[in-house]
């Protein structure tokens, strides 16, 4: 058995280390610390993320991760192509897959290094328990860091969007006639896991009108492809509005960050963008239905709302009876919650 000191010092011998970064953006977000305890442990390596073309674009930002390359994947054969040329000495593997397990595997990789589960401790040279108490998903990829042996002290998810990334989306407001020092609030109506995660549309449309009437607010809808069904819903139940503004999957994932940097506040589902939204510095009225606060709250000083039923959190992707939890959040509630954050602001 290798002793303390002895595994302490063949951890800082790691010149070349690959981060395998989660495939879910809000996922990715709460991994930033632990990729930025991981940079902060080896000062001296050449750290490369890699990660999937649509959560790649995330590390081009400055963010927690630091790393010195940067590598997309795609495609199990060609994954373990680009991870094989990057000559690694060690690849820490945030996702809990046996495909990332695998994929390092085949490129060769000499030290591979996650969670135990999945039926892929074989193909790890070293696997670690997974915690058992609930805890936050910052705090699970954290405690993976220090499992391994590496100080990994709590901190905040960081992205600063490029001045490039800031040009881009200030252009793009401009086009749809944001004027210059209006309140921007971004809503973010949609939500990835299920229709259960989303707020009724119908509240949404009421909390614009509300935003725009009592706060002189301009308010952007964002999103992914996925979400432009939601986007559509609200516009029709809207008359033409030229302080409401659709951008839901009209933005690369930059773009889409720049987006976030330029409001004042932010309301969102349980999604990515929230996650993305509080990485970026923008307070968050997060809105939480079937899913638990605890383990995927926006981390830092945010606003998490719920209604407490009996039923949640059940992680269920649609409601098997009348959306209790989600229709309990009043408008109210919201608009009280981005009011104060835009006089703060």
């Amino acid at each position: 058995m290798r002793t303390q000191s002895s595994e302490v010092s063949n951890l800082t011998s790691i010149k070349r280390l690959v981060i395998r970064a989660p495939n879910w953006l809000g996922d990715a977000v709460m991994a930033l610390p632990a990729m930025g305890a991981l940079r902060a442990a080896l000062p001296d390596a050449t750290i490369a993320v890699a990660a999937i073309p649509s959560i790649a674009p995330l590390f081009a930002e400055e963010t927690n991760a630091a790393q010195n390359e940067l590598l997309t994947l795609d495609g199990v054969r060609r994954e373990a192509t680009t991870l094989k040329e990057g000559a690694f000495d060690a690849a820490v593997l945030l996702p809990n897959s046996f495909r990332s397990a695998w994929v390092a595997r085949r490129a060769r990789i000499p030290e591979r290094w996650g969670f135990s589960g999945n039926v892929r401790e074989w193909m790890l040279t070293k696997s670690v328990a997974r915690p058992r108490e609930r805890v936050h998903q910052s705090a699970w990829y954290l405690e993976l860091v220090r499992r391994l042996g590496f100080e990994a002290p709590s901190a905040m998810p960081r992205a600063t969007v490029r001045v490039e990334t800031a040009r881009r989306a200030a252009a793009l407001l401009q086009k749809h006639g944001v004027e210059s020092g209006a309140p921007l609030v971004g809503v973010a109506p949609g939500a990835a896991y299920g229709h259960a995660k989303r707020w009724p549309p119908r509240r949404m449309v009421d909390l614009l009108r509300r935003l725009i009437a009592e706060r002189g607010a301009t308010c952007v809808l964002v999103g992914a492809e996925g979400d432009a069904e939601t986007g559509r819903e609200i516009e029709l139940q809207l008359p033409i509005e030229p302080r409401v503004i659709n951008v839901i999957g009209r933005t690369d994932l930059r773009v889409f960050a720049g987006v976030l940097a330029a409001c004042d506040a932010f309301v969102s589902n349980d999604s990515g963008a929230m996650h993305l939204a509080g990485a970026v510095g923008v307070p968050v009225t997060a809105i939480f239905g079937p899913t638990d606060e605890r383990v995927t709250a926006p981390l830092g000083d945010h606003d998490v709302l719920v209604h407490k039923v009996f039923c949640r959190p059940c992680m269920l992707r649609d409601c098997p009876i009348d959306h209790r939890c989600m229709k309990g959040i009043t408008v109210g509630a919201v608009f009280e919650s981005v009011s104060r954050r835009l006089e703060t602001r």
